[in-house]
C-alpha cells in the first residue's frame, strides 16, 4: 500500500506512519522538514508549506490513501484535495472531539452526537474556533471524496513523544511521590488513547477500505483521573496521596486532563465502532510506563504547563491551613 502522511514527524502522525512502515507500506512524509527532519530515512519525503500554501511537491505522484493529521483549517485542506484531486484512493482525515456541541451530551455517546457549526474563516486556533473548524474540514473532505472519506476522531492522546498537556505530566508527577495536588474530583472520568492505537486504527481502515467516522478512545477499561494517577504511582513504584484542592488555584487555560463536571460525558464516549474496526486496548499501565521511559530518557524537560512544584507546595499548604 502506498501511503502519503501529510505531517509525519511529530507525534501522532510520527506513530502514524512508523505503523505504516513497520507493516510494510510505501510511505511519503510531506512537510516543512523542521520538525526531527532525519526520521524515518526509509521514507520518501516530499518538503511543502501547509501555512503558505505550497503543495507543489505534491502535484506529481498517486497514492492508495493520504492521512491528514497536520489540517486544522479548511484552507489546509482544500488546497490538498486540489493539490492531489484522484491520484489519492481514500483520504483519512484526523479530526478532535472538539468537533462536538458541549451541551445536552449523555454519557456513552457515539459518532451520530450532534457536532459543532461549521466555521470557515478563521486563521486562529482557539478554544472557541478549533472544533468548528474541524468540523467544516470534515465536511469538506466528505463531499470532496465520498465513500472514499474516512474520519477518526480521537480524544486526547497519549504516549512517547508527547510534548503536549495530559499523560506526560501525571507519569513524571506520580513518579515523584508524596502528596499530590488535583484540581478536581478524582472520580472525574478520564480517557487517553495510546497513540500506537490510534495509528493501528489508522492503518486498518485503509486496509479496509472502511468509510465513516469512528471514536479513537481508551484504555480498554473505563478510568477516573484518580485511577489513572494511582496506574501512574504504581507503574513508577512510588508512594502517593491524592489531595483535591480548588480547580480555581489551576493555572489557566487548561489543566492536565482535568475537566469540568458539565463535560464529563465527553470522557465517556463509546468506542465500539473503532474497536470492531481494529482500535487496539492497550493498557494503561504499558501507556505510562512507555511514557515515563520516554520522558526520563530525554530529560525530563520543563513542561510548561500544570502544576510547578513551588505552586503545588504552596498550594498543599494552603489547603492543609483551611
Amino acid at each position: 500500500m502506498r501511503i502519503l502522511v501529510l505531517g509525519g514527524t511529530s507525534f501522532v502522525g510520527r506513530a502514524i506512519a512508523a505503523d505504516a512502515l513497520h507493516s510494510g507500506a510505501e510511505v511519503t512524509l510531506f512537510n516543512r522538514g523542521r520538525t526531527n527532519p532525519g526520521l524515518f530515512p526509509e521514507a520518501r519525503h516530499l518538503l511543502g508549506d501547509r501555512d503558505t500554501g505550497d503543495y507543489t511537491a505534491l502535484r506529481e505522484g498517486e497514492w492508495d490513501a493520504v492521512v491528514d493529521v497536520s489540517g486544522f483549517r479548511p484552507r489546509e485542506v482544500d488546497q490538498a484535495m486540489d493539490a492531489l484531486g484522484d491520484r489519492v484512493g481514500r483520504y483519512l482525515f484526523v479530526s478532535s472531539h472538539a468537533v462536538y456541541r458541549r451541551g445536552g451530551l449523555a454519557p456513552h455517546s457515539d459518532e451520530s452526537a450532534p457536532l459543532r457549526a461549521p466555521l470557515r474563516d478563521a486563521e486562529e486556533l482557539t478554544e472557541a474556533t478549533y472544533g468548528r473548524l474541524k468540523v467544516a474540514c470534515e465536511q469538506d473532505v466528505t463531499a470532496r471524496y465520498g465513500d472514499r472519506a474516512t474520519i477518526v476522531r480521537p480524544g486526547k492522546v497519549a504516549g512517547p513523544y508527547d510534548e503536549g498537556r495530559g499523560l506526560t505530566y501525571w507519569v513524571r508527577r506520580a513518579a515523584r511521590g508524596g502528596r499530590i495536588a488535583l484540581p478536581a474530583r478524582p472520580e472525574q472520568p478520564v480517557q487517553v488513547v495510546d497513540s500506537r492505537d490510534l495509528a493501528r486504527l489508522v492503518l486498518r481502515l485503509l486496509q479496509d477500505e472502511r468509510p465513516g467516522a469512528f471514536h479513537a478512545v481508551g484504555p480498554a477499561e473505563p478510568t477516573t483521573l484518580g485511577g489513572l494517577i494511582a496506574t501512574c504511582a504504581e507503574v513508577a513504584g512510588s508512594e502517593i496521596e491524592i489531595v483535591p484542592v480548588s480547580p480555581e488555584t489551576a493555572p489557566p487555560p487548561f489543566f492536565p486532563l482535568v475537566r469540568a463536571e458539565r463535560l464529563w460525558p465527553g470522557q465517556q464516549r463509546d468506542p465500539a465502532l473503532a474497536r470492531a474496526a481494529g482500535l487496539p486496548a492497550t493498557p494503561l499501565a504499558v501507556t505510562a510506563a512507555d511514557v515515563l521511559a520516554w520522558d526520563r530518557g530525554r530529560g525530563e524537560p520543563p513542561l510548561g504547563h500544570g502544576f510547578t512544584p513551588e505552586q503545588e507546595a504552596r498550594i498543599l499548604a494552603e489547603t492543609d491551613g483551611r
